[in-house]
């Protein structure tokens, strides 16, 4: 009798581990043991970057230029930052998994055709244009040149990055927060959805390209027309996120919070905005495409300031090296906000990746 109860205990205990564990534990018990050819393979793809890092840098010096290149260490450089970050990235991982996390390193393994890739790609861009000429400079021109220029008029370009990101930011954060309001009483009142509706329905299918002539001419100053240019796109994706998310939910769960007591905010902040959290914050994120978009278009046409505008700048003058330079910060910039807001976004919904019930 006692065993029975024992092994009963243990079989209890065993079901409460497993209703413990993570995903990612319960995939690492389902995945199937690797054989020594498919660990070997794995470590080979971790070190590829590694190898294309060289041959990217064996393409720049081995192969002769077909146009002059000042300052040619800059580029030689760049490789190396990245091929020291990536240094970095592979010992960090390794120590994680010597401790038994694996979870960086499966990143890494992830990751790393990426990245070899990328090396790739800057081999193959340097030789189409430094090295054969077929992309022709100085209209596009060679990643040292780029780096140069970045380096040489920083001031200029950290100055515009920063006029960018105020008006991005001030645009998407208006035009979000007026999205959520709008969004979630509408989408939790119908008497208010009916008034409403039909002006999203109305102004949703306006470009916000189509904004900026008019907002040019009516608004006081070129720097509000583009916060309200931003502001309305980022306004129109979190509004139909948010209303589309909260008529979703299902009712019984309104039924049951009424019946548990529950007073009006309650079931606002308790039952319907948990519940469409993943479609609000897939509204914020296409909120931020929209901004991304209507930031470049407006300042290319009127704002006096930012990184669209210093683009604009540079084409006028034929500074191709600039243009090129300002697109890659615009680049990296759209690239940094975009896993920002995806990070926050598994933050906020790490319910879903997190213990399973």
């Amino acid at each position: 009798m006692s065993e029975k109860i024992t092994k009963d205990m243990k079989n209890n205990m065993e079901k409460g581990q497993l209703q413990n564990l993570t995903r990612q534990q319960l995939k690492e018990l389902e995945e199937k043991k690797k054989t020594g050819w498919q660990k070997a393979l794995d470590w080979l793809i971790m070190i590829l970057p590694f190898a294309c890092g060289l041959a990217a840098m064996l393409e720049y010096w081995m192969i002769p230029n077909g146009s002059p290149n000042d300052a040619p260490y800059t580029y030689v450089w760049f490789l190396v930052v990245l091929m020291g970050a990536y240094l970095v990235y592979f010992v960090y991982s390794a120590a994680k998994k010597a401790g038994g996390d694996k979870t960086v390193l499966d990143m890494l393994r992830y990751r790393a055709p990426l990245l070899s890739a990328l090396f790739l790609l800057l081999a193959g861009y340097d030789y189409l244009t430094l090295k054969a000429g077929i992309l022709t400079q100085p209209f596009v021109p060679c990643m040292n040149y780029i780096i140069n220029i970045a380096w040489i008029d920083r001031a200029r370009l950290i100055e515009c990055t920063l006029h960018t990101l105020r008006l991005l930011f001030l645009g998407y954060f208006i035009g979000v927060a007026l999205g959520l309001v709008t969004g979630i009483t509408c989408g939790y009142s119908e008497k208010v959805r009916y008034w409403v509706n039909p002006v999203i329905k109305f102004l949703g299918p306006i470009p916000t390209s189509t904004w900026i002539p008019i907002v040019m001419v009516v608004a006081t100053s070129l720097f509000k027309g583009a916060v309200f240019i931003i502001a309305l796109g980022s306004w129109f994706a979190v509004t139909v996120a948010s209303m589309t998310g909260i008529s979703n939910v299902d009712k019984d769960f309104f039924e049951a919070a009424r019946t548990l007591g529950a007073s009006s905010r309650q079931l606002v902040f308790r039952v319907a905005i948990p519940h469409a959290m993943p479609s609000i914050l897939q509204g914020c994120t296409q909120a931020m495409s929209s901004a991304c978009v209507a930031i470049m278009i407006a300042e290319m046409m009127g704002v006096k300031a930012g990184l669209g505008w210093y683009m604009n700048w540079a084409k006028s003058w034929a500074a191709y090296d600039k243009m090129f330079a300002a697109l890659f910060v615009i680049c990296f910039i759209f690239t940094v906000v975009t896993k920002a807001l995806d990070l926050i976004k598994r933050k906020v919904l790490r319910w879903q990746n997190g213990v399973v019930k």
